[in-house]
């Protein structure tokens, strides 16, 4: 019964990338609390390289001195997340956020950690060593801090069974494992360990898997063994990366279902890249406001999970109202089997009928670079209607379902039959 609509939260890349820290996750946390958590929002996420001491910006740290257990298992770095000392791990954190009436995630990498492999440390509650299951051939491209695992050596599912039950203790609620989504099909067995792992472990753990694209054609395993996996790699504030995401959002629409969501990547708005000094993109979205209005549509027609990228406590207004429209964030949760109906390149149509059987949602996008006007068929909706309001602007729409848009800006309507 794990994520029976698509996950809502945020995650610490796309502002701290691997450098957060503990007073940053609260203070995200409790912004989310006080201001999102009643239009859905939920998780908070610490992504990459926690275990690392000395991670000071956004880039990763090759071939750092991690800290982790005697059993090869990665715990935070104290001077990073103080409240993990004494061997408390993130457990006094994931209190904290629980004590808000929210969840706690975190991010893995698919693998055992090349140093306890190059140690020989032991596999808790096993026979085997961290080296005897892990695979040194097996090295994600970008990140060398782990190796793969022998995905049939049988200390391959003890190393991982280890890792989910420590994460079940510190209370956590969900993981995102990268370098493994896009990797079939050498990690398609990997994948099937990791998720017999977090669901054997004694906790409830929607599970995310990263980066993408995902193969298309791997759709039914992804959606046995995942509840969420990345369509593209990683998402950034660039027209050119949003206006491609159509594409892949109408090849992957029909696999979105309770329990297995089509991931689009994190929404990056508000205030990004906080770990630089100084930026040749600066430090907050390039995304225009109507292509920000774009991005939330497109991602709530194809109901893609939604994760914040932002400093949540420097948003400005915009991103605020933008964040808290229910009925625009309610499309996720009410609607099914969103798809398009066309796209010429210049304008696109979406179309998803909702759970009630009362009626639809149904939006339009302008592609172009141009202001234009942008209409939908009414032979497009089955049954007709007979009220359709605009979520955006909360206007009542009169004759038909036309909007006069400004260049990269959306549209959409909840329709009453």
């Amino acid at each position: 019964m794990l994520a029976q609509t698509p996950p809502m939260g945020w995650n610490s890349w796309d502002c701290y990338g691997t450098a957060v820290n503990e007073a940053q996750v609260r203070q995200n946390a409790e912004y989310m609390a006080k201001h999102l958590k009643p239009f859905g929002w939920e998780y908070v996420v610490v992504d990459i390289q926690w275990y690392n001491p000395t991670s000071s910006t956004h880039e990763y740290e090759p071939f750092a001195e991690e800290c982790m257990d005697a059993w090869g298992r990665f715990v935070p770095a104290e001077n990073r997340f103080p409240s993990a000392a004494n061997g408390a791990g993130f457990g006094p954190l994931a209190d904290y956020i629980h004590g808000l009436g929210l969840k706690f995630g975190v991010h893995i990498m698919r693998g055992i950690p090349r140093a306890a492999a190059h140690r020989r440390l032991p596999i808790a509650e096993s026979e085997y060593t961290c080296a005897e299951a892990a695979n040194p051939n097996s090295i994600c491209a970008w990140n060398p801090d782990m190796y793969g695992t022998r995905q049939d050596h049988p200390g391959a599912k003890a190393y991982y069974d280890s890792i989910f039950r420590l994460y079940a203790q510190w209370g956590v609620d969900y993981v995102k494992c990268d370098d493994i989504a896009r990797e079939y099909p050498h990690c398609r067995r990997e994948i099937e360990l990791i998720s017999d792992a977090c669901r054997s472990c004694g906790r409830d753990i929607v599970l995310s898997l990263s980066p993408g694209p995902a193969p298309l054609e791997q759709a039914e395993h992804l959606k046995r063994h995942a509840n969420l996996w990345r369509i593209t790699d990683d998402f950034w504030d660039d027209w050119q990366l949003l206006k491609g995401m159509f594409e892949r959002a109408g090849k992957w629409c029909v696999h979105a279902g309770p329990g297995h969501w089509p991931d689009a990547d994190m929404l990056p708005v508000g205030a990004l890249r906080q770990c630089y000094t100084s930026h040749p993109d600066g430090q907050w979205t390039r995304f225009t406001q109507p292509e920000q209005r774009t991005m939330l549509t497109l991602w709530c027609m194809l109901r893609s999970p939604l994760m914040i990228g932002g400093e949540l406590t420097k948003n400005d207004t915009f991103t605020l109202e933008l964040l808290t429209n229910g009925d625009v964030l309610a499309i996720g949760r009410e609607s099914f089997c969103g798809h398009p109906l066309y796209n010429d390149g210049q304008t696109c149509a979406w179309l998803a009928p909702r759970r009630d059987g009362a009626g639809a949602y149904a939006a339009l996008f302008n592609l172009s670079d141009r202001a234009r006007r942008v209409s939908l068929d009414p032979a497009c909706v089955e049954h007709g209607w007979s009220l359709a309001t605009e979520l955006w602007t909360g206007i009542p729409a009169k004759r038909g379902l036309s909007s006069r848009l400004a260049p990269h800006d959306a549209a959409v309507w909840k329709i009453e039959y």
